[in-house]
Protein backbone atom coordinates (compact mmCIF):
# COMPACT_ATOMS: atom_id res chain seq x y z
CA UNK A 1 0.00 0.00 0.00
CA UNK A 2 1.44 3.31 -1.10
CA UNK A 3 2.44 5.67 2.14
CA UNK A 4 0.33 9.09 0.95
CA UNK A 5 -2.96 5.83 1.07
CA UNK A 6 -1.91 4.76 4.14
CA UNK A 7 -1.53 8.36 5.68
CA UNK A 8 -5.35 8.98 4.34
CA UNK A 9 -6.69 6.06 6.31
CA UNK A 10 -4.59 6.90 9.57
CA UNK A 11 -6.31 10.68 9.24
CA UNK A 12 -9.96 8.82 8.53
CA UNK A 13 -9.78 6.76 11.35
CA UNK A 14 -8.68 10.00 13.58
CA UNK A 15 -11.73 12.24 12.11
CA UNK A 16 -14.01 9.22 12.80
CA UNK A 17 -13.06 9.01 16.39
CA UNK A 18 -16.24 9.74 18.30
CA UNK A 19 -14.73 12.71 20.18
CA UNK A 20 -11.76 14.54 18.65
CA UNK A 21 -9.56 15.47 21.62
CA UNK A 22 -8.24 18.70 19.74
CA UNK A 23 -6.72 19.65 23.03
CA UNK A 24 -4.56 16.50 23.22
CA UNK A 25 -3.58 16.74 19.59
CA UNK A 26 -2.23 20.47 19.89
CA UNK A 27 -0.20 19.22 22.53
CA UNK A 28 1.26 16.37 20.51
CA UNK A 29 2.33 19.15 18.12
CA UNK A 30 3.99 21.47 20.65
CA UNK A 31 6.01 18.34 22.52
CA UNK A 32 7.11 16.82 19.14
CA UNK A 33 7.32 19.02 16.23
CA UNK A 34 7.37 22.99 18.46
CA UNK A 35 9.32 22.52 21.70
CA UNK A 36 12.75 21.05 20.20
CA UNK A 37 12.45 24.19 17.51
CA UNK A 38 12.19 27.24 19.88
CA UNK A 39 8.86 26.59 21.30
CA UNK A 40 6.70 29.44 19.61
CA UNK A 41 4.70 29.40 16.42
CA UNK A 42 1.81 32.08 15.25
CA UNK A 43 -1.67 30.91 15.82
CA UNK A 44 -2.59 31.10 12.43
CA UNK A 45 -0.02 28.06 11.81
CA UNK A 46 -1.29 26.36 13.87
CA UNK A 47 -4.77 26.54 12.71
CA UNK A 48 -3.27 25.56 9.58
CA UNK A 49 -1.66 22.63 10.74
CA UNK A 50 -4.96 21.19 12.80
CA UNK A 51 -7.07 21.68 9.42
CA UNK A 52 -5.23 18.55 7.94
CA UNK A 53 -6.52 16.66 10.63
CA UNK A 54 -10.00 17.70 10.67
CA UNK A 55 -9.87 20.16 13.19
CA UNK A 56 -11.72 22.99 12.30
CA UNK A 57 -10.47 27.19 12.85
CA UNK A 58 -13.17 27.99 15.66
CA UNK A 59 -12.17 24.20 17.39
CA UNK A 60 -8.28 25.34 17.82
CA UNK A 61 -8.77 28.88 18.85
CA UNK A 62 -11.18 27.30 21.74
CA UNK A 63 -8.12 24.87 22.51
CA UNK A 64 -5.77 27.28 22.98
CA UNK A 65 -7.52 29.47 25.20
CA UNK A 66 -7.97 26.20 27.29
CA UNK A 67 -4.75 25.14 27.78
CA UNK A 68 -3.92 28.75 28.15
CA UNK A 69 -6.39 28.53 31.17
CA UNK A 70 -4.89 25.69 32.29
CA UNK A 71 -1.28 27.20 32.32
CA UNK A 72 0.12 25.22 29.51
CA UNK A 73 0.56 28.09 26.95
CA UNK A 74 1.05 31.73 26.81
CA UNK A 75 0.55 34.15 24.37
CA UNK A 76 2.46 37.08 23.05
CA UNK A 77 0.93 40.15 20.82
CA UNK A 78 2.72 41.32 17.65
CA UNK A 79 0.39 43.84 16.20
CA UNK A 80 -2.59 41.50 14.92
CA UNK A 81 -1.10 38.11 14.78
CA UNK A 82 -0.60 36.09 18.31
CA UNK A 83 1.87 34.05 19.17
CA UNK A 84 1.82 31.06 21.30
CA UNK A 85 4.91 29.24 23.35
CA UNK A 86 4.70 26.98 26.38
CA UNK A 87 4.84 28.27 29.54
CA UNK A 88 7.60 27.97 32.45
CA UNK A 89 5.43 25.03 33.84
CA UNK A 90 4.44 23.54 30.59
CA UNK A 91 7.97 23.04 29.66
CA UNK A 92 8.15 21.42 32.61
CA UNK A 93 5.59 19.05 32.46
CA UNK A 94 6.62 18.32 28.57
CA UNK A 95 10.09 17.65 29.59
CA UNK A 96 8.87 14.60 31.89
CA UNK A 97 6.63 13.53 29.20
CA UNK A 98 9.39 13.76 26.93
CA UNK A 99 11.68 11.51 28.95
CA UNK A 100 9.51 9.18 28.68
CA UNK A 101 8.16 9.24 24.94
CA UNK A 102 11.30 8.84 23.48
CA UNK A 103 13.79 7.11 25.85
CA UNK A 104 14.00 3.56 25.72
CA UNK A 105 11.66 0.68 28.06
CA UNK A 106 12.80 -0.10 31.35
CA UNK A 107 15.75 -1.97 31.95
CA UNK A 108 15.83 -4.95 34.44
CA UNK A 109 14.33 -4.37 37.66
CA UNK A 110 16.06 -4.51 41.03
CA UNK A 111 13.13 -5.38 43.12
CA UNK A 112 13.04 -2.09 44.86
CA UNK A 113 9.63 0.28 44.82
CA UNK A 114 9.49 4.04 45.50
CA UNK A 115 6.20 4.68 47.69
CA UNK A 116 4.64 7.56 48.67
CA UNK A 117 2.57 8.53 51.59
CA UNK A 118 0.38 11.26 50.64
CA UNK A 119 -1.85 11.30 54.57
CA UNK A 120 -0.44 14.59 54.68
CA UNK A 121 -2.07 16.33 52.56
CA UNK A 122 -5.54 17.49 52.14
CA UNK A 123 -8.41 15.74 49.60
CA UNK A 124 -8.29 18.39 47.23
CA UNK A 125 -4.31 18.71 47.48
CA UNK A 126 -4.35 14.89 47.66
CA UNK A 127 -6.74 13.86 44.14
CA UNK A 128 -3.86 16.62 42.65
CA UNK A 129 -1.09 15.10 43.21
CA UNK A 130 -2.43 11.61 42.66
CA UNK A 131 -3.20 12.53 39.41
CA UNK A 132 0.04 14.18 38.20
CA UNK A 133 2.10 11.47 39.99
CA UNK A 134 -0.09 9.29 37.82
CA UNK A 135 1.22 10.89 34.80
CA UNK A 136 4.66 9.63 36.52
CA UNK A 137 3.95 6.19 36.09
CA UNK A 138 2.65 6.13 39.92
CA UNK A 139 -0.02 3.57 40.63
CA UNK A 140 -2.62 3.69 43.96
CA UNK A 141 -2.86 1.15 46.29
CA UNK A 142 -4.78 3.11 48.65
CA UNK A 143 -6.15 7.02 48.43
CA UNK A 144 -3.23 8.06 50.34
CA UNK A 145 -0.19 5.32 49.30
CA UNK A 146 1.53 5.43 45.35
CA UNK A 147 4.00 3.07 44.05
CA UNK A 148 6.27 3.03 41.57
CA UNK A 149 8.81 0.08 40.69
CA UNK A 150 11.15 2.31 38.65
CA UNK A 151 10.59 5.98 39.50
CA UNK A 152 12.43 8.56 37.56
CA UNK A 153 13.56 10.52 41.23
CA UNK A 154 14.44 14.06 39.24
CA UNK A 155 10.78 13.67 37.26
CA UNK A 156 9.26 12.79 40.64
CA UNK A 157 11.05 15.42 43.05
CA UNK A 158 10.14 17.96 40.19
CA UNK A 159 6.68 17.46 40.23
CA UNK A 160 6.47 16.90 43.85
CA UNK A 161 8.22 20.87 44.09
CA UNK A 162 5.85 22.39 41.22
CA UNK A 163 3.01 21.27 43.18
CA UNK A 164 4.45 22.73 46.41
CA UNK A 165 4.34 19.58 48.44
CA UNK A 166 7.68 18.58 48.77
CA UNK A 167 7.87 18.96 52.32
CA UNK A 168 4.30 17.23 53.04
CA UNK A 169 4.99 14.00 51.14
CA UNK A 170 7.08 11.10 52.32
CA UNK A 171 8.94 9.33 49.74
CA UNK A 172 9.98 5.92 51.02
CA UNK A 173 12.08 2.95 49.18
CA UNK A 174 11.20 -0.80 49.73
CA UNK A 175 10.74 -4.38 48.42
CA UNK A 176 8.30 -7.67 48.57
CA UNK A 177 9.70 -10.67 49.77
CA UNK A 178 8.43 -13.90 48.39
CA UNK A 179 5.11 -12.58 47.05
CA UNK A 180 5.91 -12.01 43.37
CA UNK A 181 2.61 -13.78 42.30
CA UNK A 182 0.79 -11.41 45.13
CA UNK A 183 2.61 -8.44 43.60
CA UNK A 184 2.05 -9.49 39.72
CA UNK A 185 -1.62 -9.57 40.78
CA UNK A 186 -1.64 -5.87 43.19
CA UNK A 187 0.34 -4.68 39.96
CA UNK A 188 -2.43 -5.68 37.29
CA UNK A 189 -5.29 -4.32 39.23
CA UNK A 190 -3.63 -0.91 40.57
CA UNK A 191 -2.05 0.04 36.99
CA UNK A 192 -4.94 -2.01 34.42
CA UNK A 193 -2.30 -3.48 32.46
CA UNK A 194 -4.38 -6.05 30.47
CA UNK A 195 -6.06 -2.63 29.23
CA UNK A 196 -2.57 -1.06 28.92
CA UNK A 197 -1.52 -4.33 26.74
CA UNK A 198 -4.51 -4.11 24.60
CA UNK A 199 -4.09 -0.57 23.48
CA UNK A 200 -0.06 -1.32 22.62
CA UNK A 201 -1.53 -4.21 20.65
CA UNK A 202 -4.13 -1.62 18.56
CA UNK A 203 -1.81 0.24 18.09
CA UNK A 204 1.02 -1.91 16.70
CA UNK A 205 -1.56 -3.32 14.29
CA UNK A 206 -2.92 0.12 12.94
CA UNK A 207 0.54 1.71 12.56
CA UNK A 208 2.34 -1.74 11.06
CA UNK A 209 1.34 -0.98 7.51
CA UNK A 210 2.97 2.57 7.63
CA UNK A 211 6.18 1.46 8.57
CA UNK A 212 5.94 -0.89 5.51
CA UNK A 213 4.99 1.42 3.46
CA UNK A 214 7.30 3.58 4.69
CA UNK A 215 10.46 0.92 4.66
CA UNK A 216 10.09 0.75 0.66
CA UNK A 217 12.26 4.08 0.59
CA UNK A 218 9.09 5.55 -1.83
CA UNK A 219 8.99 9.47 -2.42
CA UNK A 220 6.93 10.76 0.75
CA UNK A 221 5.88 14.48 0.90
CA UNK A 222 6.97 16.48 4.12
CA UNK A 223 2.71 16.99 4.67
CA UNK A 224 2.50 13.30 4.64
CA UNK A 225 5.40 12.69 6.79
CA UNK A 226 4.04 15.16 9.06
CA UNK A 227 0.98 14.03 9.64
CA UNK A 228 1.94 10.67 9.61
CA UNK A 229 4.65 11.35 12.55
CA UNK A 230 2.13 13.62 14.30
CA UNK A 231 -0.43 10.93 14.47
CA UNK A 232 2.17 8.03 15.66
CA UNK A 233 3.46 10.31 18.62
CA UNK A 234 -0.52 11.34 20.10
CA UNK A 235 -1.59 7.88 19.92
CA UNK A 236 1.67 6.14 21.40
CA UNK A 237 1.52 9.22 23.99
CA UNK A 238 -1.53 8.13 24.71
CA UNK A 239 -1.32 4.67 25.95
CA UNK A 240 2.40 5.09 27.27
CA UNK A 241 1.04 7.84 29.47
CA UNK A 242 -0.88 5.29 30.98
CA UNK A 243 1.87 2.91 31.23
CA UNK A 244 3.59 2.75 34.36
CA UNK A 245 6.65 0.95 32.47
CA UNK A 246 6.67 -2.16 34.83
CA UNK A 247 9.73 -4.27 34.69
CA UNK A 248 9.08 -7.32 32.55
CA UNK A 249 8.41 -9.25 36.10
CA UNK A 250 5.26 -7.49 36.52
CA UNK A 251 3.61 -7.41 33.13
CA UNK A 252 1.14 -9.79 31.64
CA UNK A 253 2.57 -12.80 29.21
CA UNK A 254 3.38 -11.23 25.58
CA UNK A 255 3.37 -8.04 26.13
CA UNK A 256 2.83 -6.05 23.53
CA UNK A 257 4.80 -2.69 24.71
CA UNK A 258 8.23 -3.75 23.56
CA UNK A 259 6.91 -4.13 20.43
CA UNK A 260 4.89 -0.91 20.32
CA UNK A 261 8.37 1.46 21.11
CA UNK A 262 10.16 -0.71 18.24
CA UNK A 263 7.48 -0.09 15.81
CA UNK A 264 7.41 4.07 17.05
CA UNK A 265 11.23 4.31 16.91
CA UNK A 266 11.98 2.50 13.47
CA UNK A 267 8.64 4.87 11.50
CA UNK A 268 9.81 8.07 13.72
CA UNK A 269 13.35 7.80 12.24
CA UNK A 270 12.52 6.70 8.67
CA UNK A 271 10.18 10.01 8.74
CA UNK A 272 11.78 12.53 10.87
CA UNK A 273 13.20 15.03 8.34
CA UNK A 274 10.87 14.79 5.91
CA UNK A 275 8.28 15.93 8.83
CA UNK A 276 10.83 19.15 9.51
CA UNK A 277 10.67 19.84 6.20
CA UNK A 278 6.86 20.02 6.07
CA UNK A 279 7.34 22.60 9.53
CA UNK A 280 10.21 24.66 8.21
CA UNK A 281 8.02 25.36 5.23
CA UNK A 282 4.91 26.25 6.77
CA UNK A 283 5.45 27.67 10.32
CA UNK A 284 5.87 30.91 11.29
CA UNK A 285 7.13 32.29 14.50
CA UNK A 286 7.72 35.75 15.84
CA UNK A 287 11.02 35.97 14.61
CA UNK A 288 10.59 34.14 11.11
CA UNK A 289 10.89 30.74 10.14
CA UNK A 290 11.03 27.97 12.51
CA UNK A 291 14.87 27.39 13.77
CA UNK A 292 16.48 24.50 13.85
CA UNK A 293 16.17 21.62 16.23
CA UNK A 294 18.79 21.93 19.07
CA UNK A 295 20.87 18.63 20.22
CA UNK A 296 18.14 17.14 22.76
CA UNK A 297 16.10 16.59 19.37
CA UNK A 298 18.43 13.94 17.83
CA UNK A 299 18.61 11.78 20.63
CA UNK A 300 15.07 10.79 20.68
CA UNK A 301 14.57 6.91 20.66
CA UNK A 302 18.45 6.32 21.45
CA UNK A 303 19.66 8.72 18.91
CA UNK A 304 18.35 9.34 15.24
CA UNK A 305 20.00 9.23 11.94
CA UNK A 306 19.47 10.72 8.73
CA UNK A 307 18.23 9.40 6.09
CA UNK A 308 19.37 11.47 3.28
Amino acid sequence: MRIDTVCQTLIDEFRSRPTIRAGSLITTVFGDSIAPRGGTLWLGSLISLMADFGVSERLVRTSVFRLASDGWLESEQCGRKAYYSLTADGRERFRAATNKIYGAPAEAWDGNWSILLLSNLNAVTRDLVRKECGWLGFGSFSTSVMAHPKANAEDLNDTLKRLKVADLVVIMNASTLDSDIAMRMIANESWNLNDIDARYEKFVSQFRRALTAASKGNSMAPKTAFLIRTLLIQDYRTVLLRDPQMPTELVPNDWHGLAAYNLCRNLYGLIYERADEHLTKTIETKDGVLPAPGDAYYQRFGGLRSNK
